[in-house]
């Protein structure tokens, strides 16, 4: 099932390069349709014993057979090392992967932004909790989708392996992602390959 998926991956992402060769879908002048080489079982052994985590086995087929970064949704897929990230207003400190992602449903604070009866003091501190890394916990960044927005990858409990939106930055909240209208939640093999479908087909309309 996995090495099938696989295989449709890479004609598909040929497929894009070729129809998209001037480049016009957003992102691909980032990314340029070009992958970045395969990691080894090695590398993957060392990179989750670093973390103290497990890499959900989609994704890490796709490290193993397509690539570690490169083509992908948005401005282009992260290369792992690079998906543990400073926290929004915690620059000095890096989103605790190996922590209990904390959320099984959408998440987000029910508050007004734009309250200008509190004072700034006040609003620093929220600021401060609503951005706490403890929120995103468990959160592998594996896209950048521009304006403070990350694609991640859940690593651990109920929601492991499933695509989760990070979008405090726009107080937005952290959520499943729908966006390429998909209306069930997506692992990482099949939000690529519908990410692939989309780009597809959109070119093909043009």
């Amino acid at each position: 099932m996995v090495e099938q998926q696989l295989g449709r991956i890479r004609e598909k992402l040929q497929n894009l390069r070729s129809l998209d060769a001037d480049m016009d879908l957003f992102g691909a002048e980032n990314h340029e349709y070009e992958m970045e080489r395969v990691w080894t079982p090695q590398e993957i052994a060392v990179f989750e014993q670093k973390w103290k985590i497990k890499l959900p086995e989609g994704y890490r087929a796709f490290l193993l057979h397509i690539g570690s970064g490169g083509a992908g949704p948005y401005y282009g897929l992260e290369k792992p090392e690079d998906g543990v990230y400073a926290v929004i207003g915690y620059d000095d400190e890096l989103n605790a992967i190996a922590d209990p992602f904390p959320h099984i449903e959408a998440w987000n604070w029910e508050y007004d932004w734009y309250d200008d009866s509190k004072e700034e003091e006040e609003w620093d501190a929220l600021d401060h909790e609503y951005l706490d890394p403890k929120w995103s916990a468990g959160l592998l960044r594996i896209s950048d989708f521009g304006c403070g927005i990350s694609v991640n990858l859940v690593l651990n409990g109920p929601c492991s392996g499933e695509i989760w939106t990070d979008d405090r930055a726009n107080r937005s909240g952290i959520y499943p992602d729908y966006y390429f209208g998909n209306t069930e939640r997506l692992r990482f093999l099949d939000w690529y390959e519908l990410w692939l479908d989309r780009s597809i087909h959109e070119l093909h309309e043009e």
